[in-house]
């Protein structure tokens, strides 16, 4: 069985900062686990994201944060995932594809118009895992998935 996903609260925020911690560093940031669970605490603080936890067990192996945008030509809100991780020892349990169709859920639950995010031309597992969940990839690195 994979793993179960889950809305994060303010209780999850030390045992997913690692993970964020971790996730920073992939984009070669220095590693500062303060900075990643005050950046983490603020957000959600603030419900200016949502984040969504992969777990296995007990642990957290795996998190997607969104954050509300609106379209002004559709006059609708939008979700981007700006983030998503799985840690390496739960990659290729379903955990990502898990998060992808859970914020998909989420956004569409909302009565979002649409999902996006950005990844490098270079991240090809995660380009293929996208367009395997049925998004859409255009010219500027974007991909969608329209949720209406």
């Amino acid at each position: 069985m994979g793993p179960s996903i889950r809305r994060a609260g303010q209780d999850d925020v030390d045992q997913l900062a690692p993970l964020f911690d971790a996730y920073r560093q992939f984009y070669r940031q220095p590693g500062d686990l303060p900075r990643a669970r005050d950046f983490l605490r603020e957000r959600l603080r603030r419900n200016e994201s949502v984040i969504l936890l992969a777990t296995q067990g007990d642990a957290v192996v795996g998190f997607t944060q969104l954050y509300p945008m609106f379209s002004s030509v559709r006059t609708a809100r939008i979700w981007i995932l700006n983030d998503l991780y799985v840690a390496e020892p739960a990659r290729r349990s379903g955990a990502a594809r898990g998060l992808l169709d859970a914020a998909a859920r989420f956004a569409r639950e909302e009565g979002a118009a649409r999902l996006m995010l950005e990844t490098g031309r270079d991240n090809g597992p995660a380009r293929a895992l996208y367009r395997a969940a049925g998004w859409s990839e255009d010219d500027s690195q974007w991909y969608s998935l329209s949720l209406a």
